[in-house]
């Protein structure tokens, strides 16, 4: 068959300016699909828009696309308007919103709705007969209905070594534009899935029962050998937290001769208490560590389930600067927030001296516990604004003077003389591009409160 795999647009485009990742779930789906010889394309619609174009080219008999919860009502309006160029299109949805709430997809233009890992449910899928008996006998999946979705039973994370490759071939004419902040261009690799955490704002350790998933390194050096970017992001949902595996992955990237550089998630307590890890991964490549600091208050990590202290920030810091690895710092604004909460959080990221810092809203995402037991609280149910800016819990200050605060942390936190060495990584053209994109997106965030 012919199979077009849909990347939707992005709910905010102009984040597509600060990262732009590969599609790699699709890259997965892709390569299980040619080992049935189905004649694959990628549709990246954050670089081609034209998805009526690629569909009249391509011609194409079925359709998945995948999406996070911002990105809900694009997928249903896509699914529609495909419908409409081809009443017979088969119609596929999956993704990580299609994970976690998949009644989300209840849609008449939506044949299936994918649970979990695709790779092997699309390729039983597109054997099976389009009959509804046929296709709930397949695990991980639902079907649409005037009464609600119809569920299969569910089908088990597998071994990701069972897992083909991903195809980058199909996305072989974009490779050049993947990149996040100055790493361009930058191939995404999966080396674990799930994460031994169990941080109550976080759905990924829940979506694998608690699981946590890894592939035998030898696998993952097999599979970077065949990347041909020098730039290397480990998507994984927390990279370095098996310690043993790490330090033996480090050691067959250094016995095989690859040269790249890489970045990463990794918490607190993790560099804390390894930091000759780091250091090992310091020697083979590793540039720079996404870390979720979060907060500045221990009672506030602890309500979280997060499992760090503000001790353990600070040596994590200490570290990370003394072995020249850039630390990505990210922390959680709380809706509950007063206004001396802000000065605190703006004096300790001030304190930590972080050359890197980011500020997003905790956003209670389908699928985690904060959802779950603050649902009744919801401010909206817009998906568009589930995107970690927009305050979807009561806040203690009036919206606007949030917005005004929040703007606040990201132009005082991070003093400008510490940004500038990291500034002049994107070269002279891409800073002013970046000082500029960071003006617009200060003034949105800023008039944020009229969003809903």
């Amino acid at each position: 068959m012919r199979v077009l795999l849909i990347q939707p647009p992005s709910c905010h485009p102009e984040s597509d300016q600060l990262f732009l990742f590969e599609p790699l779930a699709l890259e997965y789906l892709g390569a299980g699909l040619n080992l049935d010889d189905h004649e694959v394309e990628i549709l990246d619609a954050r670089l081609e828009p034209d998805i009526d174009g690629a569909f009249h080219r391509f011609r194409p008999e079925v359709v998945g696309v995948t999406g996070y919860t911002s990105q809900v009502n694009i997928v249903k309006t896509l699914a529609a308007r495909l419908k409409d160029l081809d009443p017979d299109l088969f119609v596929i949805v999956g993704g990580h919103h299609a994970t976690v709430r998949p009644e989300d997809f209840n849609d008449p233009a939506i044949d299936v709705v994918v649970i979990g890992e695709g790779v092997f449910t699309l390729r039983d899928i597109l054997r099976a007969p389009r009959k509804s008996d046929a296709l709930l006998a397949i695990r991980g999946l639902a079907l649409p209905g005037a009464e609600g979705l119809h569920f299969g039973a569910p089908r088990p994370y597998t071994d990701l070594d069972e897992l083909p490759f991903p195809d980058r071939s199909l996305t072989l004419r974009h490779r050049h534009q993947y990149f996040s902040e100055w790493f361009k261009p930058l191939a995404s690799v999966r080396t674990s899935l799930g994460c031994p955490a169990r941080c109550n704002f976080c759905a990924l350790w829940s979506i694998t029962g608690g699981r946590y998933l890894r592939r035998d390194p030898e696998a993952v050096v097999a599979e970077l050998r065949q990347v041909v970017e020098p730039n290397i992001f480990f998507c994984d949902d927390e990279s370095m937290c098996d310690v043993k595996r790490m330090d033996r992955l480090a050691d067959l990237i250094r016995e095989a001769g690859i040269k790249k550089k890489y970045f990463l998630y990794g918490r607190v307590d993790t560099i804390a208490n390894h930091p000759e890890l780091f250091a090992k991964w310091a020697k083979i490549g590793l540039v720079q560590v996404f870390v979720g600091m979060e907060d500045c208050s221990d009672a506030r990590l602890a309500a979280m389930n997060k499992h760090i202290t503000v001790a353990q920030q600070a040596e994590a810091v200490r570290i990370l600067d003394e072995l020249g690895i850039m630390m990505y710092a990210s922390y959680m604004v709380d809706p509950a927030y007063t206004r001396e909460d802000f000065r605190d959080l703006l004096a300790y990221v001030r304190r930590m001296r972080h050359k890197y810092a980011t500020f997003t809203v905790m956003t209670p995402l389908p699928g985690t516990q904060l959802y779950a037991e603050h649902e009744h609280e919801l401010l909206s149910h817009k998906p568009e604004l589930y995107d970690l800016v927009h305050a979807l819990l009561p806040t203690k200050l009036p919206l606007p003077d949030f917005y005004a605060e929040l703007a606040n942390l990201w132009v005082r936190a991070v003093p400008f003389y510490r940004i500038l060495p990291t500034l002049t990584r994107f070269g002279f053209r891409g800073m002013l591009h970046r000082i500029r994109l960071f003006g617009i997106i200060l003034a949105r965030l800023r008039a944020a409160y009229r969003d809903y």
